[in-house]
């Protein structure tokens, strides 16, 4: 019965490869910045969240221009 041994050990082993995997990967890794200098992440990064708080505050804007007229 060592074929429960092996199962085991195996286990161990692909958990540990894994592991591994993960502390390896870098943000230089991922599909999206490969090639990709860490200047031009940044660049791009705060263009798509300015492009997010534009979103954000037009949305915010046509909200209170809808729904806050009620004076007593």
């Amino acid at each position: 019965m060592t074929r429960g041994n092996q199962r085991e050990l195996a286990r161990q082993k692909n958990l540990k490869k894994q592991q591994q995997s993960k502390k390896q990967a870098t943000a230089t890794g991922k599909d999206g910045n490969k090639g990709v200098t860490l200047e031009a992440r940044k660049q791009r990064d705060a263009d798509i969240m300015r492009e997010k708080q534009k979103k954000k505050e037009a949305a915010a804007a046509s909200a209170g221009a809808t729904g806050g007229g009620t004076s007593g």
